[in-house]
């Protein structure tokens, strides 16, 4: 039985995300279409992300936001409230900060009484302190189902006898793993993966506070769906013997602003199709060395080219930005390439009629942007989870493709970018280029479909009521 009776009252559910927006967007594109199903939605965060929630979720008397207060953590200077404002040591010291949170979160949980409770990787604890108040407990991926069948899984470390893993055996997928396009890492994919079990301030490594998650949770639930990743989630089910439920890709709601009117004129001056546009999100940096390798490979393809590039916090990213390019470079494609550094309206931008390509670093948000907007995927993954999203979206999906790069360490010379650009672009009429065209289109009409995604939330709706009932 829920903490409340359903049959009375909306279903009402909290929303507990880590405090980094790559986790919190998907819990608020959850929260949206959660809410036009008439449920009750009371979200959490830290007070200096409310503005930008609040700006993203839709205006409805059912959903509202609860700040939290993070306590003081030597260390952590206060007022940092999000990933994307501090550097990865700070991160860690967040995560610290958020265990100690417990007994806050216990009393507003208890003061609400909500059905169910989201949570996210970092906590762990809350099935603890939500499963004696009545309240069920979902742990909600915000990565596709791939990157947990191949990292998060108890036969990740089953068959090593629960010792630390070495590169040789990150390079290889856990026991049982689907045979698929994926059947081994690179040596720098697979060293960037260790990670997630190094211990940082006497707290658990992120596999553990994964595994135990997952393994506490009264459900698990993936923002996927069967189509796109049938033998990943049914891996999971088989690792985790418990209710896996699948909310669909949870496709954003279409931007209502409009695109700012100085790059609204200059992708106007292009025609249709043409514009190669390039961005890494807000927290995944390029090394100065490959900036320079990536927009010589641009400028190499020919194409009309926007690439944005940000740095880490703290850095003045004008100054970084201008020693990063090459000499004379600005000059030499002024009135065809553009680079900038700073937030860009990444969807309207990939909407815009003259954007055709779009290079990014396979993040899960950006590739299904990138899906849905019409635009070729040329995949240049950088860190955790988006290495193996652009080997599902290049390999299962066929539906991109995915830079060349060195085994070792992870380098693209300009002459790779180039190639993977004019193979989506150029080289239109020839395979690989022509079916990974047609596979996109496949795959962007499948995140178009309305009343696919419908029955998706629809049917999801109702397994959260028959939880609580």
């Amino acid at each position: 039985m829920g903490s409340q009776d359903s049959s009375s009252s909306p279903l009402h559910v909290v929303m507990f995300p880590w405090f980094g927006f790559g986790h919190i967007s998907p819990f608020v594109q959850l929260s949206n279409k959660l809410s036009y199903h008439g449920v009750q939605i009371s979200f959490f965060s830290a007070p200096g992300n409310i503005q930008r929630i609040s700006s993203s979720l839709i205006s409805s008397p059912l959903i509202k936001i609860i700040p939290l207060q993070i306590p003081t953590v030597d260390g952590l200077p206060p007022g940092l409230d999000s990933t994307a404002d501090m550097s990865p040591a700070l991160g860690e010291l967040l995560k610290k900060a958020l265990d100690q949170m417990q007994p806050q979160i216990k009393s507003i949980l208890t003061n609400l009484k909500p059905h169910i409770v989201f949570f996210d990787f970092a906590q762990q604890w809350l099935p603890s302190i939500a499963s004696p108040l009545g309240i069920k407990t979902l742990f909600f991926s915000v990565f596709a189902a791939v990157s947990s069948a191949i990292l998060t899984v108890p036969a990740r470390l089953e068959s090593i006898n629960g010792e630390s893993p070495t590169v040789e055996d990150m390079k290889k997928p856990p026991p049982g793993f689907p045979l698929t396009s994926i059947s081994s890492l690179k040596t720098y994919q697979a060293r960037d993966f260790l990670y997630v079990f190094k211990s940082f301030h006497g707290g658990a490594c992120v596999y553990n506070r994964v595994v135990s998650c997952m393994k506490s949770c009264d459900a698990i639930v993936i923002k996927s769906c069967a189509e796109m990743e049938g033998p990943y989630i049914d891996f999971v089910k088989t690792q985790y013997e418990k209710p896996v439920l699948l909310a669909g890709p949870v496709v954003p709601e279409p931007p209502k602003d409009q695109l700012e009117e100085k790059w609204a004129k200059w992708l106007g001056t292009f025609p249709s199709k043409s514009v190669v546009f390039c961005s890494f999100g807000s927290e995944t940096f390029l090394k100065d060395e490959q900036i320079k390798e990536l927009v010589l490979g641009l400028e190499l393809s020919g194409l009309p080219f926007f690439v944005v590039l940000n740095f880490p916090a703290g850095e003045d990213s004008k100054e970084k930005l201008k020693s990063a390019l090459p000499e004379g470079f600005e000059e030499r494609v002024k009135g065809k390439g553009v680079v900038h550094t700073g937030w860009v309206q990444q969807q309207l931008i990939l909407a815009h009629d003259s954007v055709g390509c779009f290079v990014c670093h396979s993040g899960l948000s950006s590739v299904t942007e990138g899906l849905m907007n019409d635009c070729q995927l040329v995949l240049l993954p950088l860190k955790g989870d988006q290495f193996v999203n652009a080997m599902l979206v290049s390999g299962d999906l066929k539906a991109g493709v995915e830079v060349i790069r060195e085994d070792e360490d992870g380098y693209f010379g300009k002459e790779d970018l180039c190639k993977a650009v004019k193979t989506v672009m150029v080289d239109v009429n020839e395979e690989p280029g022509k079916s990974i065209r047609a596979n996109q289109g496949k795959w962007r009409d499948f995140l178009l479909d309305k009343e696919v995604h419908e029955r998706f939330i629809s049917d999801f709706v109702m397994e959260l009521k028959k939880m609580v009932i």
